[in-house]
């Protein structure tokens, strides 16, 4: 299996992704088709040669958070027992191969994301108008995480809980909380498909590890 548990920095760890999709590469031109043996999780599965592929573009919710049993439910239909074909074959400076997949004439990539149980991650392919039309849609239609995961409203425990989104690769996601009054209470979207979550007391939000966010005044919310 071609993957490494190797972690550099800068320019190495690049150097290290384009010598492991060479022999990605070199592995898929001599097998196109395989046969996968095991789903790992909603976006990963493993191929009979020992390969170990991801989803390109496509983020599912992990195994312990909302939506990320039926994502892996919806990728084993697709997939599992299945022969497959690898398109768009790439790997990421982390040295994970990902690749648009193909599964009797269909692209799995995309009909995960149609399903609402996978969400486009906005990286650039060839299909990327396609998957964003589709994740449009899901969202509309509030399938998937976009509807199960989604939860609007608690009233007996008020206190959003949110992971910061936009970190740099390798850092550690602040975790904050915030509660009525807060600046930015309202516009703060409680997604569970993250491991983000509701509390009902702050204790309860600084227990599951998060800290009160900024902006937040006054006395204890919940306690």
């Amino acid at each position: 299996m071609l993957e490494s548990s190797v972690k550099l920095d800068g320019n190495k760890k690049y150097a290290v992704a384009g010598i492991i999709l060479a022999g990605v590469l070199a592995l898929t031109a001599s097998l196109p088709w395989n046969t996968v043996t095991e789903v790992l999780d909603g976006d990963t599965f493993r191929m009979a040669n020992g390969q170990r592929v991801r989803l390109l573009a496509v983020d599912a919710p992990e195994l312990e958070f909302c939506g990320g049993n039926e994502a892996r439910e919806q990728l084993e239909k697709s997939v599992l027992g299945k022969k497959v074909k690898l398109e768009e074959v790439r790997a990421d400076n982390m040295g994970r191969v990902l690749a648009l997949v193909i599964s009797e004439g269909k692209n799995v990539n995309e009909e995960l994301i149609k399903s609402g149980w996978g969400r486009w991650d906005r990286t650039k392919s060839r299909m990327g108008e396609n998957m964003e039309k589709f994740s449009d849609l899901a969202q509309q239609n509030k399938s998937g995480i976009w509807g199960e995961c989604r939860q609007t409203t608690k009233p007996e425990c008020l206190i959003k809980g949110n992971i910061e989104k936009d970190n740099q690769p390798g850092q550690k996601k602040r975790m904050f909380y915030f509660f009525p009054g807060c600046s930015e209470y309202e516009r703060t979207v409680v997604e569970k498909e993250l491991g983000e979550d509701w509390y009902c007391s702050e204790a309860e939000a600084q227990a599951a590890g998060y800290i009160k966010g900024t902006n937040c005044y006054g006395k204890s919310w919940g306690n």
